[in-house]
C-alpha cells in the first residue's frame, strides 16, 4: 500500500463522498486488480480511523503497533463485506466492526491466563463504569460503587481484579526498579531443605515397604519416639543386644536399597 500521507486531510462528509464514489466504481469493476486498487484507496481513507480506534484500547498490555495492525485486518474485512444502502455510511459500518475485531483480540490473544468470559466481559463493562464514576463521584469508585453501578456482587467486582493480573502477569525475570539490581526472582526465591530432602524420602520410604510391620515398629520405637535400646527391649521382653542387632541388620538393608536405587539412578542418567 501507498503511504497515507499520498492523500490529503479530507472532511468526514468529502470521505463519505469519496467512498460512495469507490464501492461504486468497485461493482462495476471489471478486473480482480482493478477491484484490488479500489479497495486499496478505500483503506487509505480510513487508516486514521484504525488509528484512532486502536488507541483507545492502549495501556492495556498489548502493543501499540499490534494493536493498529488488528484494526487495519479489520478495516480491510469490513472494505470486502460491506454493502452500500445496508447502513448510513461506510464509516458507520466499519466503526463496530474494527471494535469488535480488537475485542476479540484482547478476549482470545491477550491473557496469558486466560479467564472465564464472563469475567473478561465484565472487565470491560466495569472499565467503561469505571471512568464515568470518577468523573461523577470525583473520586475513585470503590468495588460497592462498581458493583452497583454494574448490576453484580462485590465478590465479582473483586473476582474481575483477581483475573486482570492474568492479562500481563509481572516477569519474575524483570527488574523492580532498573538493570542494576536482581529480578523479583532473587527477592521470592529461597532455599527449602524440605524440598533438597524430597528425592531421599521417597527412596527411604520405597525402601521401608520391603520392611515387615515389626521390622517398622522397632524403627518407629527408636528413631521417631526415641527410646533407648534398653527401653525398647524392656517393652518387647528382649536383651539390649538383641535390640542393637536387629536394628543393625535393618539399617543394613535399607542402607543397600538406597545405594542400589542410586546406582541405578546414576546408569539411567548416564544412559540417557
Amino acid at each position: 500500500m501507498a503511504p497515507h500521507a499520498a492523500y490529503p486531510r479530507i472532511s468526514f462528509a468529502e470521505r463519505d463522498l469519496e467512498t460512495a464514489e469507490l464501492f461504486e466504481q468497485l461493482r462495476t469493476s471489471g478486473s480482480a486488480e482493478e477491484s484490488e486498487r479500489i479497495v486499496e484507496q478505500i483503506v487509505h481513507l480510513y487508516l486514521d480511523l484504525c488509528t484512532t480506534m486502536a488507541g483507545r484500547y492502549e495501556g492495556r498490555g498489548i502493543e501499540h503497533d499490534d494493536l493498529v495492525q488488528v484494526a487495519r485486518l479489520a478495516l480491510v474485512k469490513a472494505v470486502r463485506r460491506y454493502e452500500p444502502g445496508h447502513a448510513p455510511s461506510f464509516a458507520a459500518y466499519a466503526v463496530p466492526t474494527i471494535s469488535g475485531e480488537l475485542k476479540r483480540w484482547f478476549r482470545d490473544r491477550g491473557w496469558v491466563v486466560r479467564p472465564p468470559r464472563r469475567l473478561q466481559e465484565l472487565r470491560v463493562n466495569l472499565q467503561s463504569v469505571r471512568s464515568e464514576l470518577e468523573q461523577e463521584l470525583g473520586a475513585t469508585p470503590s468495588d460497592a460503587d462498581l458493583a452497583e453501578a454494574v448490576g453484580v456482587s462485590v465478590e465479582d467486582v473483586r473476582e474481575v481484579a483477581s483475573a486482570a493480573t492474568g492479562f500481563r502477569p509481572l516477569s519474575l525475570d524483570c527488574s523492580p526498579a532498573d538493570d542494576e539490581r536482581p529480578g523479583l526472582a532473587a527477592f521470592l526465591a529461597a532455599d527449602d531443605e524440605e524440598m533438597a530432602g524430597a528425592d531421599d524420602r521417597v527412596c527411604l520410604s520405597e525402601a521401608l515397604t520391603a520392611l515387615d510391620d515389626d521390622e517398622r515398629e522397632l524403627l518407629l520405637m527408636r528413631y521417631v519416639e526415641g527410646m533407648t535400646q534398653r527401653e525398647i527391649g524392656e517393652a518387647r521382653g528382649v536383651s539390649q543386644m538383641q535390640v542393637s542387632r536387629t536394628l543393625r541388620r535393618i539399617t543394613l538393608r535399607l542402607h543397600d536399597h538406597l545405594v542400589d536405587h542410586q546406582g541405578t539412578d546414576r546408569a539411567l542418567t548416564t544412559a540417557s
